[in-house]
């Protein structure tokens, strides 16, 4: 694999994490949102993450040439889809907010801080991995190019 698939696969990485770090800060933010446009709590969002594949011609290119040519056709990953966690509203008596249906109850986001600071610190970890990663890359770069100085 060559330096600079290992850029494009580390970038991939950063803005996946990034994604990741966004939909925990609106969950986060919209946790106790017991009304939204779309009608009821404001539902938790989950990200999807898919492995990219190269294209079929493009893995027949590699299988021709090399292993080192195959290994530098990793594709890195991507979005696939921001999700509705579909888990149940949490129900709470609360007979005084606007919210309240006829017996008092109130209907939040089923949200739980523990859980969303865990993602949100595996998100910032993962990025600040990919992060050195390219890094690391960047270094090796220049010093091969300092190596091919007369």
């Amino acid at each position: 694999m060559n330096l600079f698939g290992v850029m494009g696969i580390s970038a991939s990485g950063l803005s996946a994490e990034r994604t990741r770090a966004e939909v925990v800060a609106g969950n986060m933010a919209n946790a106790e949102s017991t009304r939204t446009a779309e009608g009821g709590p404001y539902k938790r969002k989950e990200v999807v993450l898919q492995s990219q594949m190269p294209s079929g011609f493009r893995m027949q290119l590699a299988g021709a040439g090399s292993m080192m040519d195959a290994a530098s056709s990793v594709g890195g990953v991507t979005v696939k889809a921001v999700v509705n966690d579909s888990s149940q509203p949490v129900m709470r008596y609360d007979p005084s907010h606007p919210d309240a249906d006829a017996n008092g109850m109130v209907a939040y986001p089923n949200i739980n801080p523990v859980l969303e600071m865990t993602d949100l610190m595996s998100a910032a970890r993962a990025y600040q991995m990919n992060a050195s990663a390219v890094q690391a890359a960047k270094q090796m770069i220049q010093q091969s190019i300092e190596l091919l100085k007369p």
